[in-house]
């Protein structure tokens, strides 16, 4: 009997989520903050976070290294 009541419930559940799923689909809702700013806010975030480690990166004198080419000179070779 157990399995009958629980197969009963979980149909009753995904039945409930459908109408609901139906009804907030009919509705029609408003902007938010979200929906009205949220791609320029995002924007300005990223435009910010460029612009500030462009800022460090170029500006702080941090010796980046990136080529040994033309500063390693091999040591002379001793034979023994």
């Amino acid at each position: 009997m157990f399995p009958l009541a629980k197969n009963a419930l979980s149909r009753l559940q995904v039945r409930n989520i459908q109408q609901t799923m139906a009804r907030q689909s009919h509705q029609k809702r408003t902007p938010d903050f979200h929906d009205k700013y949220g791609n320029a806010v995002l924007a300005t975030g990223a435009t910010f976070c460029i612009a500030m480690w462009t800022y460090v990166a170029t500006q702080i004198g941090i010796q980046w290294n990136l080529s040994p080419v033309g500063r390693v000179t091999p040591k002379e070779w001793r034979e023994e």
